[in-house]
Parts: C-alpha cells; structure tokens; sequence
C-alpha cells in the first residue's frame, strides 16, 4: 500500500506517540566531578508554529543538502539559521521576542565510544522538551527550569551523531506555571546542554546532611547492584564504606564538623567511590528547624532579612550567567541580607553553588503560581516532578534552607489538597528544611490564616499595603488580629517606582512614594514578634508584558535596582539601613 504522504495534515493525535518515555526526578544525575563535553555554542534553529516537524517527523530526515532530497521537505533542521545555546531564541532576534511554540534545535557531535553509557543533560528547557538521536525518539521531559537527562547509549554511534531538540514553550491552562503568570515567558535551550560520559554501573546521586556524630550519606546507582562503596572527607582524613544492596547505600560516617552558617560557611569536600566510577562535591552541614515562632540556624534564632530575585536579564534573559549571579550577590550583601528568595521557579543551580560559598540562605521554589489546574492529577505529577528534581539537584547545598511549594493561591478545597500533599512529598524526599509557601490572608477574618498553614513550617505572607493596598491601618490590623503560632516571613511587600523618577511620597511610581512604602512596611512588621523575616519584591526590575501603563513599558518597577542592573533607588538605601540595624542588634 502507498504512503499517503498527506495523512499527517489531518492526524490531530499527532503529540500522543511522544508522551511516552518522559524522564523525571529518578533519571537524574550527580555530576560533581565528572567529565563533561560541554555542547554548547551554535546550534540550527527551526521555529515551528504548527507543530509540523512533530506531524512530519523532521526529526528523522537525513541530514543533507537539498540537491539530495528524495522529495520535497518542508524544513531543512540542519541548513537552519544558527543560534547560541544556551539563550532564549525570544531574546536571539526582535521577530522572535513574543514566539510561543516549538522551536527545533539540531547539532551534531562524535563520538568515540570512550565510555559504556552516555547521558545527555539539559540544565533547562522551557517548557516541554523531546530529545531524538540519529533518528530516533527518546525521551520527553515537562518544566520549564529544571535540569534532565537523557541515555544515549542504546542509540548513539561511533563518529558522527545529529542530536535533535524539540522545545515548546506555549502556555497552557494546564501547566506548572499554567498560562497566566507575572513574568516573561521566554523560550529555548537557555541553560547549558553536556554530554555525561560514565562507566557500566555509575553513582546516580550522591546525597549528604548532618547526623548527629558525623555526616549521614546515602548512594543511589544506576543500575540494582550490591558491593561497597567508599566515602572519603579528605579535608578530616576520614575515609569510611558504604555497603551497597539494590543498588542503594546508607551510613553515617563519623566526623567533627564545624558547621556552616552566614556569618562561617565553612565547606567540606567530600568524594564517594564505587566501582569504576567516582563523584566530588562541596558540602556545608548544618540544622535549620521551628521552635514556636522562630526560625532556628544551628540551635539559634536567626531573623531572615530577605529580598526577592527574579531569573531575568534585559539582554539575555532567562540565561544566566557567572558575572551575574555574582553581581546578584554582591548586590544582597550591600544591602545586608541573609537570605535571598529565587522567585518563582528554580534559578541555575550555580546560584545555590554561590550562595553555599558566600554564607546567603535561600528559599527556593517551584512555579505552583496563582490559578493552578489543582483538581487535575496530570498537573500535580508535573509539579511534584518539578519539585523533586530541584531537590535532587540541590539538596546538598546548606545556603537551601526552604523549599517553596507555592504561591499566591486561593484557599480552595482542591488547591488545599494538592498543596498539603506537594509539602509532604518536599518532607519525604528532603527531611532536613523547611517548607514554606508564600500565602493570602483571610478576607473575611482580615488576618493571617491558610488551611494550608498546618502542612507548612513557616507561612510566608504576601501584602502590598501602601501600594495596591493604601491605607497602611490595614496591615496593623492583619498583625493585631493575627496568632499563627509559627513563624511568618513576609515575602512579599513593595511598590513600583521608575528609577530616577522623582517627587512627594504621595505620588505614584516615583522613588519618594517607593521609599515611604518601605518605611512603613519595616515601622509596622517590627510590632509583630512572630514575623520572623522580611522578603521585600524585589531586587531588580524585570520584564512582565501585563504590565503596560505608561510607567512600566512591559516591566515590573517594584525593583530596588532599574532593569539595567546598576541604577538603585532611594529604598534600596532604606532597607539597606534597617538591615544594617538588624544585624547590629543583639
């Protein structure tokens, strides 16, 4: 019978066959101290509003010119424009800045067939991305910032491979973030893509905490084997097995540490062996718990002076680099902070790498945000993952010391049920931190009050009194009424101003009124012990296209730094000084 070569135009199931093989949390890897071949630089780009190359297989056209064509293509993957990876194709050029679709990445690498198995990671894609090799399909993957990896083996070859990438970034009622959210929805392989080398049988996540003698470390391999591994801290000379059953191992190694904290944060280096394989990491070890309405670091109460941070460049985009992290950083600590909240979604993992460094706890979180599909079950297995693989990537940085499972979601039974359980799921993968989500109050009581607060450690509370909110008496009122027996971070809290923009503090948008705003935030949040920590929006301006007034042109103005990253405003220099004050304090 003859291929009809039209069927595809009227195929609407054409997406099913590639919902298969999704990769997850479990698939994902330790690569401290491994061997990486980076694949960054220039790949072919295809955008691909239609989703013809997914009906029309352009994956599996052979990579040549068109004078070889056996027949008429509709795209040429490997003939394509290039574009750099990683960077967001909304940022590559103007046409591209408001494309929402699938765009198709392709490159090729060789190979030598130096290892037994090879694994693609990819830092990051957003949102959906399909990984195909030499042809064939592989695997797919859901969530727009966190990191996932993909086995070559079975169908890489010796020589030349042509690695093909599928992204799609639409928004979608039923994505994690869905389709109405506070940012930028760019798109593209904006985080860096590598190739794992690795031995038959390999260390597939190495994960560290503090016992109470020593370090508690647990091995997960790839593969169901038994034998021994070994751990080593070669900073304390202490070198100690590991037995391996089911290809998992457990043990405390005994050890006097001394313990990480903003003021020390001290790392250890520690290396874990098995077999032909070996993994390194840099580690700080210390407790983060609830005592009644305080937040305690290493048996003491600490108070969290915090400001938000959105992933958002006015060049680059969602793609990060050192030199801004770095300047991320060395702007918290002019302004004082311990802690800084990566808003709304998990940030390169370097920031975290940083932070351990530098002694900057994080909240860290995933993109459950506002009107979330909460009765659908697809939905909660995408956030779940989501939050899963930012656990595995990042639990053994000590900076992370709470992990977001949401924010600004209305108290509905189905948003209840699905947000108890993603807390659950945070304290079962990762005992060791706490959980927060940043929250509404009560409309009716007019105080601080969540269903979802008995699932939480600390209530996180967003509230913009003196900006969407005026009158400041009602953030007197919320404090007075509130009792929540657990500690409250405000998380939330600012106003929008242009920077150099000027006027009296009862003017809008103008640096004065912002100034203000953050004077009577930090006058009135003081009265309430139980706040425990204050977590202002935001450090810099960023891209939101919902915001259109003549005043924010497409951006968010509530930062205390403009977009260009240099510029502050005068409540910068406020809360620097109440932070200053803070510290000095007893």
């Amino acid at each position: 019978m003859t291929e009809d070569p039209f069927a595809h135009l009227h195929d609407e199931r054409y997406a099913d066959r590639y919902a298969a093989s999704r990769v997850g949390h479990a698939t994902m890897l330790h690569i401290g101290g491994r061997r990486r071949i980076p694949l960054g630089g220039q790949w072919h780009f295809t955008p691909d509003l239609f989703d013809e190359g997914l009906r029309q297989r352009w994956f599996a056209d052979p990579p040549l010119p068109p004078e070889r064509w056996d027949r008429p293509r509709d795209a040429d993957l490997w003939g394509a424009e290039l574009t750099p990876v990683p960077g967001c194709w909304t940022c590559a050029r103007p046409e591209s800045r408001y494309f929402e679709g699938g765009g198709w990445y392709a490159r090729r690498f060789g190979w030598n067939g130096e290892s037994p198995r090879l694994v693609l990671r990819v830092g990051a894609a957003n949102y959906e991305a399909r990984v195909f090799l030499n042809g064939v399909f592989l695997a797919a993957h859901r969530g727009g910032s966190t990191p996932f990896c993909v086995e070559l083996t079975q169908h890489v070859r010796t020589g030349d491979n042509h690695l093909v990438i599928q992204v799609d970034n639409r928004r979608r009622p039923e994505r994690v973030p869905m389709h109405h959210f506070d940012w930028f929805n760019h798109g593209g392989l904006y985080r860096e893509v590598e190739l794992l080398p690795l031995p038959a049988v390999f260390i597939r996540q190495l994960e560290v905490s503090l016992a109470e003698h020593g370090v508690a470390v647990t091995i997960r391999l790839s593969d169901p084997v038994a034998g021994a591994a070994e751990v080593s801290l070669p900073g304390l000379g202490v070198t100690a097995p590991v037995p391996i059953s089911e290809g998992v191992g457990r043990a405390t190694i005994p050890a006097r540490l001394e313990r990480w904290s903003p003021a020390s944060p001290h790392l250890h280096d520690i290396a874990a062996r098995f077999g032909a394989d070996a993994v390194t990491d840099r580690v700080g070890l210390r407790t983060i718990e609830v005592r009644g309405e305080q937040i305690v670091l290493n048996g003491a109460p600490v108070y969290l002076r915090g400001i938000c941070v959105h992933e958002d460049d006015a060049v680059l985009g969602k793609t990060t680099t050192e030199a801004d992290l770095r300047r991320r950083f060395a702007h918290a600590r002019e302004l004082g902070c311990n802690l800084l909240r990566l808003a709304h979604y998990p940030h390169h993992e370097r920031a975290a790498e940083i932070a351990d460094e530098q002694g900057v706890m994080l909240w860290e979180e995933i993109p459950v945000y506002w009107a979330i599909d909460f009765a659908n079950p697809e939905t909660y297995a995408d956030a779940e993952n989501q939050l899963l693989e930012l656990i595995a990537r990042d639990r053994n940085r000590a900076s992370v010391v709470l992990w977001g499972v949401g924010n600004e979601n209305a108290d509905t039974d189905a948003r209840y049920a699905f947000m108890s359980e993603l807390a659950q799921a945070a304290r079962r993968a990762d005992p060791t931190r706490l959980v927060v989500a940043a929250c509404l109050i009560n409309r009716q009581a007019f105080r601080i009050e969540d269903r979802l607060a008995a699932h939480l450690d600390v209530i996180g509370l967003n509230e913009y009194f003196g900006w969407y909110e005026p009158d400041f008496t009602g953030l007197e009122r919320l404090l007075e009424n509130s009792r929540p027996g657990k500690p409250v971070v405000i998380s939330e809290t600012g106003a929008d101003a242009v920077a150099g923009l000027h006027g009296g503090p009862g003017t809008l948008f103008t640096e004065e009124c912002q100034a203000e705003v953050y004077r009577r935030q930090i006058e009135i949040a003081a009265r309430a012990a139980y706040v425990r920590g204050f977590c202002p929006w935001l450090l810099y301006d960023f891209r939101s296209e919902r915001r259109q007034t003549g005043y924010q042109r497409g951006f968010n103005r509530k930062g205390l730094i403009a977009e260009d990253k240099q510029t502050t405003k005068l409540a910068f220099h406020v809360l620097a000084e109440h932070y200053r004050t803070l510290a000095r304090a007893p």
